[in-house]
């Protein structure tokens, strides 16, 4: 049986899946950006003129964390220009997550650096200029304690959720008794979904970096100092290995969560089975389900549903729409006898 509103008409419609905060974090991130590039144009070219060699090796660290950041940059403002171009099926949200990806990889690889160099110092340990090293590590340290509390800074928030829901019906119908039908509500991020579906990951990736960074200069700091209090030279290796796995384990959880949102893989088993009982609860069945994340506390989702009622789409519309972190909905009805 196919069920079809003879009054529905087909409207163009926007796929924008961006967070809630997408502007906010894009100044936040280019701020950073500015800082850490001078930052490290500071100590590179200082260190030149001075002949320090330290400060043109942490100059060097800053330039990777700053190529990562702005990275997240241009992948907010890229993400932004282009969120209503119909060449991205599904709108630019995903951008955040690939640049998170991407960061966390470069971030993998410093780690893997920082330990290479650190286990190489134990074998083969060269000597400190602590009236060098133990000021820059320290300037380091303010610079990333700027730059998390730039980017982890609260905006102000009324209390209130400005709730704007746009519904664009378009029903097909096909000679095999199935309509499709894909209402487009473009929800504030809400509902019952897990915290991992609203987390900006291109946001975390660079507040990471930033962190990463600060938890290698206290280390670093710390076994400056008891290497020059005791002459124990070797905690200043073995500072930059334990800074070296804090920072890879950062890197394989960012790793693993953005690959799992680029492969389109369940991000909610919670919200999954609570749409099945929603569907199921009055006898229909629920034949096939896809959800997956489509940006920054926007999720998509595809139901087939089997009822032996006279139920259509908009009945089965009616029952989701508590879930307002459901931001494309695509629903086929088959009604058997």
């Amino acid at each position: 049986m196919t069920d079809v509103d003879p009054g529905a008409e087909t409207h163009p419609h926007r796929h924008v899946f961006l967070g809630e905060a997408h502007e906010q974090n894009t100044r936040r991130t280019w701020m950073v950006v500015w800082l850490s590039g001078a930052m490290m144009v500071i100590e590179i070219v200082g260190g030149l003129l001075f002949g320090s060699i330290a400060l043109v090796a942490d100059g060097i660290h800053m330039s990777t964390h700053a190529g990562a950041l702005l990275i997240a940059a241009l992948a907010y403002s890229y993400a932004r220009k282009h969120a209503n171009d119909p060449e991205f099926s599904f709108g630019t949200g995903k951008l955040g997550d690939l640049a998170g990806f991407t960061s966390a990889i470069i971030l993998a690889m410093i780690a893997l650096l920082i330990a290479y160099k650190s286990i190489g110092r134990f074998f083969a340990p060269v000597p400190i200029s602590f009236s060098e090293a133990i000021p820059i590590a320290c300037l380091g340290l303010l610079v990333n304690i700027a730059s998390v509390f730039i980017l982890m800074g609260k905006g102000h928030h009324h209390g209130h959720t400005h709730h704007h829901q746009h519904d664009h019906r378009h029903k097909h119908a096909h000679d095999h008794g199935h309509v499709h039908d894909h209402p487009h509500t473009h929800a504030a991020p809400g509902g019952p979904a897990n915290v991992s579906v609203s987390r900006d990951y291109n946001m975390q990736a660079a507040a990471m970096h930033v962190l990463a960074d600060a938890a290698v200069s206290v280390l670093v700091i710390l076994g400056l100092g008891l290497a020059f209090a005791f002459g124990w030279l070797w905690m200043d290796p073995l500072a930059g290995i334990i800074g070296a796995g804090v920072t890879a384990s950062w890197a394989e959880g960012l790793i693993r969560n953005t690959g799992a949102i680029l492969l389109d893989m369940q991000p909610d088993r919670a919200m999954e089975k609570l749409l099945r009982q929603t569907i199921e609860s009055e006898g229909d069945r629920v034949v096939d389900l896809h959800l997956w994340r489509l940006g920054p506390g926007h999720l998509g989702v595809i139901i087939s549903v089997v009822t032996h009622g006279h139920r259509g789409p908009d009945y089965y519309r009616a029952r989701l729409a508590r879930f307002r972190s459901l931001s494309h909905l695509t629903i086929e009805v088959k009604s058997v006898s």
